[in-house]
């Protein structure tokens, strides 16, 4: 028996709806500005019928072409080699920005005292999950993610405060996680994506245009 929809899961609901879009984009079956005025709906409803709705007009489907080429272009970077197991970035009246292509250590430590911490995930590449210690006394850090890793943020602040923008989660199951643990005293972390979902996901779809093209 099917399933109704009002009982599907509704991120998982959401991604199947943005990928036949983006399906029907990249095959010239809907225009730019229609791929891009349903994309905003998509992304921002929490109605499941709502999201049915917005392909219902529309007859292709994903094959394994479309999967195969999303698994390259959506899925976090990955590299094989044994990760390392700590990493360090310490700013004592000072500042560190660690940035670009690098490999995540399984343990990344971050520490700061009087300073400031920029990481930036959003180029990096994994191995498997990462746990970051974050220290920060009268400091400050800002931590970037790419919008399809899983984040989990467990500190505890002392006159400091902690503002997550991350995407919480990704019905990605193989999807690296980062556990975000420590303190936070009179300081400030921000967990922010740098390049929305939207735009990570419009850069794909005209990615997959040019590939069907």
């Amino acid at each position: 028996m099917t399933v109704i929809i009002q009982d599907r899961p509704i991120e998982t609901l959401r991604e199947e709806i943005i990928d036949q879009l983006i399906m029907n984009y990249s095959h010239g079956e809907i225009s730019l500005a229609a791929f891009e005025r349903r994309l905003d709906v998509a992304t921002n409803t929490d109605n499941h019928q709502t999201l049915v709705d917005l392909t219902q007009d529309l007859e292709l489907t994903v094959d394994s072409a479309y999967t195969a080429k999303k698994e390259q272009g959506l899925s976090a970077s990955i590299h094989e080699q044994a990760p390392q197991d700590h990493d360090y970035i310490v700013s004592i009246f000072g500042g560190n920005d660690r940035s670009g292509i690098w490999n995540v250590a399984k343990n990344l430590t971050s520490i700061t005292i009087f300073g400031g911490n920029d990481i930036d995930f959003t180029d990096a590449r994994f191995s498997r999950d990462t746990t970051i210690k974050i220290y920060s006394l009268f400091g400050g850090q800002n931590i970037y993610v790419p919008p399809n890793i899983k984040v989990i943020a467990k500190t505890v602040c002392i006159f400091g405060g902690v503002n997550n923008k991350s995407s919480a989660c990704t019905s990605n199951s193989s999807a690296p996680t980062i556990t975000i643990e420590g303190y936070v005293i009179f300081s400030g972390l921000d967990i922010k994506i740098k390049v929305s979902i939207k735009e990570q996901l419009m850069n794909f779809a005209d990615e997959m245009k040019k590939f069907f093209s």
